[in-house]
Formats: structure tokens, sequence, C-alpha cells
């Protein structure tokens, strides 16, 4: 490789072999009996997968069974598994249901019980709602800059009147799958600079 290839951060396929893909989680953002985030989350996974360029998961918050904020000393095993599942990742997408124009309580709840974890990171939003959600997108987009997550700009909205039938099955239209890959695009390339910072 000449020295014009490595200033211009051009890479051959050896070390492109070499290089640890990036790590990003899709957390699903509801907790509630009856929720459709799975199905959404899913359907970005699917989506991202055939990507092949980064190691995606599902991450979801019931699964770390997390105390109210406040009303714990901090000793249940969820919280240390949250924390390091986060801290694992470099970056993140999320899955967003909007109730009464903001986020779930759960996933408020779950951003606050990590700090660090969440530092010099990206996140995408898929968020979903009567209005696609976005009203609780840009909740969480405050959310973010306060846990310096650098969240980006493309934003895939789902409507529960035209994306799903009778509110509960799932049924995305066409038209949002470029969004969704640009989203992707932004999350790598700010996941991969972020990285060097930490």
């Amino acid at each position: 490789m000449g020295i014009f290839d490595k200033l211009l951060g051009r890479t051959t396929k050896e070390e492109e072999t070499h290089m640890e893909k990036l790590k990003i989680g899709i957390i699903l953002g509801s907790t509630r009996q009856g929720r459709v985030s799975p199905q959404v989350g899913e359907w970005v996974k699917g989506i991202a997968d055939k990507r092949g360029d980064a190691d995606y998961e599902i991450v979801d918050i019931a699964d770390y069974k997390l105390p109210f904020l406040g009303e714990t000393d901090g000793s249940e095993p969820g919280i240390a598994a949250w924390n390091e599942k986060l801290a694992s990742l470099d970056g993140f997408v999320f899955i967003v249901q909007e109730y009464n124009h903001s986020i779930t309580g759960a996933l408020k709840n779950a951003l606050d019980f990590a700090r660090e974890a969440w530092n010099n990171k990206a996140a995408g939003i898929v968020s979903y709602g009567s209005t696609g959600g976005a009203r609780a997108a840009e909740h969480l987009r405050g959310i973010l800059g306060e846990l310096m997550v650098a969240d980006v700009r493309t934003h895939p909205t789902l409507s529960l009147f035209t994306d799903f039938e009778n509110g509960s099955v799932f049924k995305p239209q066409d038209l949002h799958l470029d969004n969704v890959n640009l989203m992707l695009d932004q999350v790598l390339a700010w996941s991969g600079a972020l990285k060097t910072l930490r």
C-alpha cells in the first residue's frame, strides 16, 4: 500500500479482513404486554444483517428487569448486566414508540441507568406512532445529547395507520427501506469515527 492510500484512509483486503466489525445494538424501547417493538426490531435487523458491514444484535431492555431509578440500592444484577451490554457496543439503533408525545417510561429509565457506557457513541432512531413517532424521537435526541451520544439525521418514521394492520401486525411499506439503509450508513460512519475517542 502506498503513502497516498494510507493518507486517504484506504485499506487493503487483508487489512479489512483483520479489522474488527463494529457492534451495533438495536434497542427495543418498550416493555409492555402486546408491544410491537420486537417486530420492528427484527425487521431492522433483517435489513442490517444483509449488509454484512457490522455485527447487529437485538437488545431488549425487558430482559434486564431494571428497577425504577431511585427506588433501589443498585444491587440488582440487571443493572450491571445492562451497563456491561452497553459498554460492549459501538453504536445503537433505538426502536422508539410514542406515548403521550414522548418516549416510554421504560426507555427513559433504561437510559438513566447508564452513563459512561453511552458516551462517545452514535445512534440512529426508528420511531412509530400516529405521527410516525416524531415527537418521541425529538425528545430522545435531547436525552442522547446529554449522554454524549451523537444521533444521526436520517430517521425512518413508521405510521400506525399505514405500516401496521390493526395497530398490532407490522407490515412496513417498501419506501422505508432506503431510509433504514441510509440511517445505518450514518450510524456506522459516526460509530467508527467516535470509537477513536474511547
